[in-house]
């Protein structure tokens, strides 16, 4: 799927499961033969040394007679198994003594014995269970199922962010693009922090798309505060020099100079902001002489863009948008960001709704609609 970022905070799923097992306290009625060997391999399983552990649970249950000692050596040998992280033989132990789904579907798990997690995730029930088989589905590449499950568990109990993220994970594998946009939206108003903007933006720079529409995308990581790395505003500025808006390459500059975030004494940084500032001057005094055509419109919006007057870019962008040809979807993003900028949401909703799903610019642009939708007025 090119049309976004892979949910990075949903790659790995969340699952309420114990690292280990309790230790299991030791029965007072127990032999000493056995109930001696117990306590210590607990003890030992505690401090780490589980090879020591294993034999003082192998001694127990050679000593074991009666079906309490014989479930108390499954119960310690449980625990150990799980401090050593042998979660299948884990589960064998205590699925030997009639432990309940709900004990054992979450072992089963872990152990990657997915079609087990599923059949005992289903006996289950619950929220714990619905999880469990939800994830199992995922990572077995049942999407489908999974993206069902979520739905259900957010249907029953309230949209989770857990369950939201896994879901959007789960439609994102599917392609489901309206889908994922609709899950994320509902993300994003929960929390439209830059670090949730972040998991859509940053890992999409390399999707391929036009130039210029990864020239808007950086706009909107700029928007949401993500352009944070020197490298960043490097390939931001560059990106606007070569797409032929120095003006805003220049401003970019010179906002990360002035924050700290890049150094103005680098001589990358130097160079770039001097061909910027020179550009950004020409461009300014040859405005008045740009034809009146799309091609001239767009140029002079930039200018305009540029300097931070935005009221005036988004009508000249208007123009050059209406004009058509081959940038006329530019045009129409550069619109509508200018348009909010301006504050007229209401309009820049309107703009980036118009441009085609399937075009170069449709990704960022949905990106953009997204934005204007759940940001605050």
């Amino acid at each position: 799927m090119t049309f976004v970022s892979r949910l990075t905070m949903a790659a790995a799923l969340a699952l309420a499961v114990p690292a280990a097992l309790s230790a299991p306290a030791v029965a007072q009625a127990l032999s000493a033969s056995v109930g001696k060997p117990l306590q210590e391999a607990s003890n030992l399983a505690k401090a780490g040394n589980l090879a020591a552990a294993t034999a003082r649970v192998n001694a127990a249950r050679s000593a074991a007679s009666t079906a309490t000692e014989r479930r108390k050596v499954a119960e310690m040998a449980a625990f150990v198994h799980t401090k050593a992280g042998r979660w299948a033989a884990a589960a064998q132990e205590l699925e030997s003594i009639g432990a309940p789904a709900s004990q054992l579907a979450p072992l089963y798990y872990r152990a990657g014995q997915l079609d087990k997690a599923v059949a005992l995730g289903k006996k289950t029930g619950g929220v714990q269970g619905q999880t469990i088989v939800a994830q199992s589905y995922f990572r077995q590449g049942n999407f489908k199922g999974a993206s069902e499950v979520y739905q259900n568990l957010i249907k029953q109990h309230g949209a989770r962010e857990g369950w939201l993220q896994s879901l959007a994970n789960a439609q994102y594998k599917m392609d489901d693009k309206k889908g994922y946009l609709a899950t994320t939206e509902r993300l994003i108003k929960i929390d439209p922090s830059p670090a949730r903007w972040r998991a859509l933006l940053v890992d999409m720079k390399g999707a391929q798309m036009p130039r210029e529409a990864k020239l808007a995308l950086f706009e909107l990581m700029e928007q949401t505060g993500n352009i944070t790395k020197p490298e960043d505003y490097q390939e931001y500025a560059k990106l606007a020099i070569v797409a032929n808006q120095p003006a805003l390459a220049k401003r970019v500059l010179e906002g990360g100079m002035k924050s700290g975030a890049i150094a103005p004494t680098d001589t990358m940084n130097v160079k770039l902001l001097e061909a910027a500032a020179k550009r950004a001057a020409t461009a300014a005094a040859g405005v008045s002489k740009l034809p009146k055509d799309g091609a001239g419109q767009l140029q002079a919006g930039h200018v305009a863009f540029g300097a931070g007057d935005y009221a005036k870019a988004a009508s000249l962008y208007g123009a050059a948008a209406k004009a058509g040809g081959a940038t006329a979807d530019q045009a129409k993003i550069l619109a509508g960001i200018s348009q909010l900028r301006s504050g007229n949401r209401s309009a820049a909703s309107a703009t980036f709704k118009s441009i085609p799903e399937a075009g170069g610019y449709g990704g960022v642009a949905g990106l953009w609609s997204l934005y204007t939708s759940t940001s605050a007025a």
